[in-house]
């Protein structure tokens, strides 16, 4: 009978991992905001960052697997056979090694906690350029340069006066993706 249990918590944490490496590589949206494994993780670290939790889906495979596994290796062990000492082990033991995978798994497939990508409020007081004509209370687009990339975005003139092409301006807020900007004389 325990030999019965653990084989199918063996089998279910195997089965779980592969169905959701699947599912995160074949289901997965790339520009869904959803991490590059298909699922959210839950919990955090103490940098607020998503971290090893018992309650993400890959610790909880790979405990299922290994408390499965170790199960079946305690089981045979004549000192370890009984479930009041195996189970207890097996479970101490699937911690761990779920533990230690997951800890790898977190730092192989981390993504970079820096980037080249900028942010809003580092752009307010930056000069830019008018490339589609800013009407009177309407919308134009402007381009600036930050971290040594050029970007565009949809600008509207803080006064609400037009501002031609070509002219710079500097931007003097932005709200959502909409940049506010005054002409500079």
């Amino acid at each position: 009978m325990d030999v019965l249990f653990y084989a199918i918590c063996l089998m279910a944490g195997v089965g779980f991992a592969i169905r959701g490496a699947l599912a995160g590589h074949f289901l997965a949206r790339h520009d869904s905001g959803l991490d590059s494994r298909g699922h959210a993780e839950a919990g955090f670290d103490h940098a607020e960052l998503p971290g090893i939790s018992p309650f993400s889906p890959t610790f909880m495979a790979c405990f299922a697997a290994a408390f499965g596994a170790m199960g079946l290796i305690l089981s045979r062990i004549s000192a370890t056979t009984h479930p009041w000492i195996s189970v207890p082990l097996a479970a101490f033991s699937g911690f761990v090694i779920a533990a230690i995978i997951s800890w790898i798994f977190e730092t192989t497939f981390r993504k970079p906690r820096t980037s080249s990508e900028g942010h809003a409020p580092d752009l307010v007081g930056q000069t830019a350029s008018v490339v589609t004509p800013i009407p009177q209370n309407g919308v134009g687009e402007i381009a600036y340069v930050q971290a040594g990339t050029r970007h565009a975005a949809p600008a509207r003139s803080e006064k609400g006066l037009p501002i031609g092409p070509g002219q710079t301006v500097r931007i003097t807020r932005i709200v959502g993706t909409q940049f506010f900007v005054d002409a500079l004389q």
